[in-house]
């Protein structure tokens, strides 16, 4: 289908009456859930929760991957940050996310080098120009990044850029989402994949949950009608209309197999490893950790002298990661915890469930 009629307003239309026409048959209360971070800033951008009968939950769940990075890694990030001739590479929204006792932002002002880039690539290309520095690259994300930062870790073995390191926090969606519907008191009936993971890993890795769990799974793009169709064909297969399975709806972008030479590229660098994840906990095959071969890149080797982690009181963030929590639910949210004195990562990322809601829908 011509992607301009994702952004067509009769099409929006039909769908709404679709989705009306559905929850009826339906009738009990349907919670579906979005693990992408660009789904939960569309969706409350564009009010969806208030176009869908009042039986249709959307729920956001650990789609935002600064937001699920563990204080554990944040604290290691700012003892190296610590460290003599050493220069910290990060995202943007890494910057301000707080840690146990600090934050990169802080750390800059007390003297660290803490620089914002687009991509490792500026890393490297720094780390080449200054080889009497340590340059070391926060390489946080899903399995969208991780292709990049392997293929410039690969990079730095072919030159032997040896000042060059990255500290990997790239974790892995599926065996978040498993997470969350292994317990038995889950509450989740649909799910909403993300299409830019899914550009990558394909269909497949989502076909444990309606086999296993009946739930089903969409993959769906990031206009306001890709994610009422997902909605819409999420609602035939629970009313039974549709066998629940995994159904493509970002085909314009998304193959069943996903990108072959990224997943190649992912592996030749990364061993799947157990990973820390905020309001998950550990989660084993989940995260991605520098194989042996590449080990001269691994900033996690390096030794510093780490503090206990400890999460900020009172703060919600982790249950609003597992979809337990409403932004609305937390006592900070909106007063102590805004985008300008933010508390915890879910109001600090730009892809976060308490900047969305703080940014579209505290009325």
């Amino acid at each position: 289908m011509d992607s301009a009629i994702y952004n067509n307003k009769e099409f929006a239309d039909a769908l709404i009456s679709k989705i009306h026409r559905l929850s009826k048959i339906v009738k009990k209360q349907v919670n579906l859930m979005e693990v992408c971070g660009t789904h939960t800033m569309v969706i409350a951008r564009n009010g969806l929760r208030k176009l869908l009968p009042e039986n249709i939950n959307l729920i956001s769940g650990p789609g935002c991957p600064v937001c699920v990075t563990s204080n554990s890694y944040l604290d290691r990030a700012i003892a190296l940050s610590n460290l003599p001739k050493t220069r910290i590479f990060t995202f943007g929204d890494m910057f301000r996310v707080p840690s146990s006792v600090s934050s990169l932002e802080k750390q800059r002002g007390l003297g660290a080098s803490v620089d914002i880039v687009y991509s490792p690539l500026d890393a490297f290309e720094f780390a080449k120009a200054h080889p009497d520095e340590t340059v070391i690259f926060l390489g946080v994300g899903f399995e969208t990044t991780a292709p990049l930062v392997a293929t410039v870790i690969k990079y730095a073995e072919m030159e032997n850029v040896k000042n060059f390191l990255v500290l990997s926090g790239h974790k892995l969606i599926p065996p978040a989402m498993e997470a969350l519907v292994s317990d038995s008191q889950h509450f989740i009936d649909g799910f909403i994949c993300p299409g830019h993971v899914s550009v990558i890993i394909g269909a497949e890795p989502y076909r444990i949950f309606p086999e296993k769990y009946g739930i089903p799974c969409v993959i769906t793009g990031f206009e306001v009608c890709d994610i009422l169709e997902a909605i819409a064909y999420l609602l035939e297969m629970i009313s039974g209309r549709k066998r629940k399975s995994v159904f493509i709806q970002y085909a314009r972008c998304v193959k069943k197999n996903g990108n072959p030479i990224a997943q190649k590229t992912i592996y030749d660098v990364f061993d799947i490893i157990d990973s820390q994840w905020r309001g998950l906990g550990m989660l084993a095959s989940s995260g991605l950790g520098i194989r042996d071969k590449y080990s001269d890149f691994d900033a996690g080797n390096i030794s510093v002298n780490l503090i206990a982690s400890r999460e900020k009181r009172g703060c919600l963030c982790g249950k609003v990661l597992q979809g337990r929590a409403l932004p609305f639910h937390c006592r900070f949210f909106g007063n102590r915890c805004n985008p300008e004195h933010p508390l915890g990562p879910c109001m600090v990322s730009s892809e976060g469930v308490c900047a969305a809601y703080y940014a579209y829908e505290r009325r």
